[in-house]
């Protein structure tokens, strides 16, 4: 049937997933409320591979009208020096056209900003996206719409964390970001809690943002802010992703060449700024034809790894799901060129009851185009984020879980820690010294 665009779909759980309790009291669990939440993937029967629906994304249209306003914030940790740019949806609004801004989108004023705190408790939706996206993506679009314009007590306000650099925001110092940039999720995360106490704030990630989005569940831990969250097209492992995508001419030519080409366009944009970075050599980013030679001459001397193995091992997001202790309802194609089937954590997913992996057959990357262009991915998500929002009592305690708790040897002392990463902020002195080290002769 998938010739006719039916995709299967898959979950991958483990034997005994997160236990719930609806709000009129009857007893459910995480893997019940995400097979509930996706209806049958009908896709369009001339998209029939993840190619061809991964280049649809290519064909450029407005998508849903979305409204913004923008916030500059300036991260508060020094090690992370610099402004991001935070845009918030807002109702329909006729002024006049920012040509600074993309789309639909202005600026605060000072005084609108002033008043925007709030005590209502309409749930809240954090989105993070791909790749040298923004808030003017259409595959986000597609989610927030339906949320945003229900009726009632049933309306959810939402905010897009724009990547720095990314969606025309004019970065101020020379910190971009990188797979496992959470500072300013997490910053923006202890704002809305502040700023509006009473709103159950969700999660919601695409591609790289996905990875970011996992990254920092697992890093909050049982201390996480968000009541859930929803992942889309995650590439999990980075770096089994980035040699599949070498393997193949289609990989190493269209989409890595294309993200590369994206990524290099970005740091052109910033040079001002990025240059001030001692650590990058210019000449050899030039040079950058495909996405893991950015990685190599940019991410890994930026952030200090020797190679983009390195990095791409430290960033994935795989691991964090042993740490996550909320619920996570992730969803990928397995035809997906780019977040490809191999990098997916099959096994890691069966070890944890706070995780479910929904696989349809078709799909690509971001893409699922249904007859229309309508994207399959909104519809399950948007159902899961109502469900959990409106269905599920989410300030019961969870059912305890054994499953998916890092399991301890004898030796108190021993044990994994899936949140122990290799990169951690140094002093200058250490940082050079670190650099030195990586460059030492061999003898």
């Amino acid at each position: 049937m998938e010739w006719l665009g039916q995709a299967n779909i898959t979950f991958t759980h483990a034997p005994a997933t997160l236990e719930l309790k609806k709000k009129d009291g009857t007893p459910t669990d995480l893997l019940a409320i995400c097979q509930e939440s996706t209806p049958p993937c009908r896709l369009n029967p001339f998209l029939f591979n993840g190619h061809l629906q991964t280049m649809m994304t290519v064909v450029k249209n407005d998508g849903p009208p979305i409204y913004y306003k923008r916030k500059i914030f300036e991260n508060e940790d020094p090690t992370y020096e610099g402004s991001f740019a935070v845009d918030f949806v807002v109702r329909p609004h006729s002024e006049p056209t920012d040509e600074s801004l993309p789309i639909r989108t202005k600026y605060f004023s000072d005084e609108e900003f002033s008043s925007i705190a709030s005590l209502d408790n309409r749930p809240m939706l954090v989105v993070l996206h791909g790749l040298s996206g923004g808030s003017y993506e259409i595959y986000l679009k597609h989610v927030i719409e339906p949320l945003v314009d229900a009726e009632g007590d049933r309306r959810w306000e939402a905010c897009v964390v724009n990547s720095r650099g990314c969606a025309k925001h004019k970065i101020t110092s020379s910190v971009l970001y990188n797979a496992r940039a959470t500072w300013d999720c997490r910053q923006t995360v202890k704002w809305l809690r502040k700023t509006f106490p009473n709103r159950p704030l969700f999660g919601i990630g695409f591609s790289l943002g996905a990875n970011i989005l996992v990254n920092y569940v697992g890093e909050e831990g049982p201390n996480c802010l968000l009541k859930a969250v929803a992942v889309c097209s995650n590439p999990w492992n980075l770096e089994a992703g980035s040699l599949a995508l070498q393997r193949t001419w289609l990989g190493r030519e269209v989409y890595s060449k294309t993200m590369g080409s994206n990524m290099k366009r970005l740091i052109a944009l910033h040079h001002d700024q990025v240059s001030k970075n001692p650590n990058l050599d210019f000449d050899k980013i030039q040079h950058i034809k495909y996405l893991h030679e950015f990685d190599r001459e940019v991410q890994g001397p930026t952030w200090g790894y020797p190679t983009e193995g390195a990095y791409y091992r430290d960033a994935s997001s795989t691991d964090s799901l042993f740490a996550a202790r909320v619920p996570i309802f992730a969803i990928n194609a397995a035809d997906d060129p780019i977040a490809v089937d191999e990098a997916l954590p099959y096994q890691e997913i069966q070890q944890t009851p706070y995780a479910i992996l929904c696989t349809t057959s078709l799909g690509g990357h971001l893409s699922w185009f249904e007859i229309g262009g309508h994207r399959w991915h909104a519809r399950p998500c948007v159902n899961f984020l109502n469900k959990m929002a409106f269905e599920v009592d989410i300030e019961a305690p969870a059912g305890h879980m054994t499953n998916g708790d890092s399991v301890q040897p004898n030796d108190p002392h021993l044990g994994f820690d899936p949140m122990r990463r290799k990169w951690h902020s140094l002093t200058k002195e250490s940082f050079d010294r670190s650099l030195n080290v990586q460059h030492q002769p061999t003898v």
